[in-house]
C-alpha cells in the first residue's frame, strides 16, 4: 500500500528492537523450491494406502489410516535429518466417540515442529487432513483415494516441511496432517487443544482443503484463483463480544479476516498467476472444516481451497454412472495449479515465521475530531504501521509508517510511561481523522521488511484468544 503523509501528534516510548535471526532468502524464493513432481510423488503415496478412512486399521501396515500416518512421520523424519534434527515429530491424540465415530476411536494428528530461533512460543501452523471417505461417510472398508479430498493438502503440508526445513526462523512453524476431520473435524479438536495445552502463541492456522483441481463438474475451469474463507466477528467471544461489537463496530474485522486480507496482498507480491479470491464467511456455504476448531480455541485460522470444486469426485464412491465419472482420483488432480497454492502456502508461513506478531491495538476518538491509537510494544518490531479504511471499504486504503526507535516519521515526539506495575504503550494520534467514520489498525515490521498481518483496532481485534475486559 502507498504511505501517506499525515500530520501526527504522538507521545510514543520507543524499545530497543530484538535482532532476528539471519535473514532468510525471500518468500518468492522460497516458494520457487516447491516441486510439482513431489507433490505427485506424495498423493500417489497416499493413494496407494487404499482408504485413508479414519475408522480404517491403525495396524495394518500397507492399508488404512495407520499406514498412513506412519509414512508422513517417516517423511517428516527423513527431512528432520537432513536438516540436522531441525524437525521434531509428535503425535498428539484423543480418544473419541460421536455421530460419526460410534466407538471409543484414538484419532492422532502426525505433526511436525520447527522451533523458532528467536522466540519458540509464537507459532504459524499449516494443517491438512489425511483421511478420506466415500459416499457412505461410515463406510471404512472400501477404496477411498481422497486424492483432491484431502490428499492435496497433506501434500501441502509435507512439501512445506521439506522446503522451509532448510531455512531457519525466528518462530515456530508447525507441519500438521490431521485426521479424524471427514467424521467431525476431530483432528484439529485433537491439534489445537495441544497447541493450546503447550501454551503456543498462534499466530495463524493455515488449512489447506481441496486445493488440487481447476475444473467443476459443470466445465467451468479457473486455475487463476484460490479462496481463502474467512470468518468476520469473531465467533470464540460469544456474548461476551456482542454488546462491545455493537458499540465500537468490527463485525468485518476478526484476526482471521484480517489473514485473508494479508494474503491477497501477499498474492500479488508474488505474481505466481495465483490470486486469492477472499470469500468473508467461516467456510463454504453450511459447511466446514478443521481450522474451524482452532477459531473455536481463540487461534486465528483460515481455510484455503480451490476456486471452483467439482463435487462428481468428492465424496463420492469410486463408478462410473450414466457416462460420468465418479470418485476423487488422482487422475482428475491439476498439479501445476496444485504447485501455485503450495507455494502461495510455503510464501505465507515464510513471511509469518519472519514478521514479528501483530500488536493488539486500542483505539480512541470517541467526541473528538482526532483519533488516537495505542498498543504495547511489540518485541521485534522496528517500526509499526498504522493503516485505517473507511467502515464500508473492504481492504485497507491509507497507511502511514511510524518508527518505533525515534518516531521520526512523527511531528512531535515525547517519552510517556505508564506506573511501573503496567507495561509501556505506543500512542499515535491521527490529527484531524475522525474515528467514526474509519476502522483503523497497526501492522508490525522488520527492519528487514517483514510484516506481520494488520491487527484490527476493535474488540476481538487481537490475534490472541479473546478475553472479556473484566476477566483480564
Amino acid at each position: 500500500m502507498k504511505l501517506h503523509a499525515l500530520l501526527l501528534a504522538a507521545a510514543v516510548f520507543c524499545p530497543t528492537s530484538l535482532a532476528l535471526a539471519a535473514p532468510t532468502p525471500p518468500p518468492r524464493a522460497i516458494a520457487d523450491q516447491v516441486d510439482e513432481a513431489r507433490l505427485r510423488a506424495i498423493v500417489e503415496k497416499l493413494v496407494s494406502f487404499g482408504t485413508r478412512h479414519t475408522l480404517s486399521s491403525q495396524t495394518d501396515p500397507k492399508r488404512g489410516i495407520g499406514a498412513a500416518q506412519k509414512w508422513a512421520i517417516e517423511e517428516f523424519k527423513r527431512y528432520a535429518k537432513a536438516c540436522g534434527n531441525c524437525l521434531v515429530t509428535e503425535m498428539p491424540s484423543q480418544v473419541f466417540t460421536g455421530r460419526r465415530v460410534p466407538n471409543p476411536t484414538k484419532i492422532a494428528d502426525a505433526i511436525a515442529i520447527q522451533r523458532g530461533t528467536v522466540d519458540p512460543n509464537r507459532v504459524v501452523i499449516i494443517t491438512g487432513h489425511i483421511d478420506s471417505r466415500v459416499s457412505d461417510v461410515m463406510d471404512f472398508t472400501k477404496d477411498a483415494p481422497g486424492a483432491n479430498d484431502d490428499g492435496s493438502g497433506t501434500a501441502a503440508v509435507i512439501e512445506a516441511a521439506r522446503v522451509l526445513s532448510k531455512h531457519k526462523f525466528p518462530y515456530t512453524i508447525v507441519y500438521a496432517a490431521l485426521s479424524g476431520e471427514e467424521q467431525g473435524l476431530y483432528g484439529g479438536k485433537v491439534l489445537a487443544e495441544y497447541a493450546r495445552a503447550q501454551g503456543w502463541e498462534v499466530i495463524a492456522n493455515l488449512n489447506n482443503d481441496i486445493i488440487g483441481n481447476s475444473c467443476s463438474s459443470d466445465g467451468v475451469c479457473d486455475a487463476a484463483h484460490v479462496r481463502v474463507f474467512s470468518e468476520g466477528p469473531r465467533w470464540q467471544g460469544g456474548e461476551a463480544l456482542r454488546a462491545p461489537l455493537r458499540s465500537q463496530g468490527g463485525e468485518n474485522d476478526a484476526p482471521s479476516r484480517n489473514i485473508s486480507r494479508w494474503m491477497d496482498g501477499l498474492a500479488d507480491d508474488l505474481s505466481l498467476g495465483l490470486d486469492v479470491r477472499q470469500v468473508w464467511r467461516n467456510d463454504r456455504f453450511g459447511r466446514g472444516g478443521d481450522h474451524t476448531e482452532f477459531l473455536n480455541a481463540g487461534f486465528p485460522a483460515v481455510r484455503i481451497t480451490v476456486a471452483i470444486e467439482n463435487y462428481n469426485w468428492q465424496h463420492q464412491d469410486i463408478r462410473v454412472e450414466n457416462g460420468v465419472e465418479y470418485g476423487d482420483t488422482i487422475d482428475k488432480m491439476d498439479f501445476p495449479y496444485l504447485r501455485k497454492v503450495v507455494q502461495l502456502n510455503v510464501a505465507a508461513l515464510a513471511a509469518l515465521a519472519s514478521a514479528p506478531p501483530p500488536p493488539a491495538p486500542v483505539v480512541e476518538g470517541a467526541v473528538s475530531t482526532d483519533t488516537a491509537l495505542t498498543w504495547e510494544p511489540v518485541k521485534g518490531a522496528s517500526a509499526y504501521v498504522i493503516r485505517w479504511r473507511p467502515t464500508d471499504a473492504a481492504n485497507w486504503s491509507e497507511s502511514l509508517r511510524v518508527d518505533a526507535k525515534s518516531g521520526l516519521d512523527l511531528v512531535v515526539t515525547t517519552t510517556e510511561r505508564n506506573s511501573p506495575a503496567t507495561p509501556a504503550r505506543l500512542r499515535a494520534v491521527l490529527k484531524g481523522i475522525r474515528v467514526d467514520d474509519f476502522v483503523f489498525g497497526v501492522s508490525s515490521l522488520t527492519a528487514d521488511g517483514h510484516e506481520s498481518p494488520v491487527a484490527s483496532a476493535v474488540p476481538g481485534g487481537a490475534f490472541r484468544p479473546y478475553v472479556p475486559p473484566a476477566q483480564q
